[in-house]
């Protein structure tokens, strides 16, 4: 939880920015001491940014805020280290982000096993017209889950609705280990 520490000095005290004539002003100088007590604590976080957005070195109570910032759940369950090493690889994958490799990619970071990811084509190229495209009309996903994933399934759902783009529909199956390649 963020908030003022006792003793934290701040490297900018605000009385020595003040006028000259208030640098004197000895009631000045306790008025603006007073608000660089309650100030310390956020020139402390902003003198430190870059570590707040490294999956490494952030606060634990700050690795909810990094995983959304990178469009993740929180996963608060895991261990404190899985969470971090999940956000180091979601650093990699948002460039993939609504592709199916980064799909793939993202699902077995989630589930932590192989899964197996369909969809049905639909890209065509022809040098003459009325070829018949390829695959069904419809753009689909389907996801297929090894048995033990099972547990998470709801939240893989949820991570394919969020990942997928929007106008594809998608199924996601749970099914024996001779199922997945």
């Amino acid at each position: 939880m963020r908030g003022t520490l006792p003793g934290l000095v701040t490297p900018y005290p605000i009385g020595r920015y003040l006028p000259a004539v208030y640098q004197e002003d000895s009631f000045a100088q306790r008025f603006t001491a007073g608000l660089d007590d309650v100030l310390a604590s956020a020139v402390a976080v902003l003198d430190s940014l870059e570590a707040y957005v490294d999956p490494d070195l952030t606060p634990t109570d700050f690795l909810p805020w990094l995983a959304g910032w990178l469009g993740m759940e929180a996963e608060e369950d895991l261990p404190e280290e899985l969470r971090r090493s999940r956000l180091r690889e979601a650093v990699g994958l948002f460039a993939a982000r609504g592709t199916l490799a980064g799909l793939r990619a993202e699902l077995a970071m989630f589930v932590d096993a192989h899964v197996r990811v369909d969809d049905s084509g639909g890209v065509f190229y022809s040098d003459t017209a009325r070829d018949c495209p390829p695959g069904p009309a419809e753009a689909r996903i389907t996801v297929t889950l090894p048995p033990w994933a099972a547990p998470r399934l709801q939240a893989v759902k949820t991570l394919v609705a969020a990942s997928k783009p929007t106008h594809v529909t998608y199924s996601v199956e749970v099914f024996n280990d001779d199922h997945l390649p």
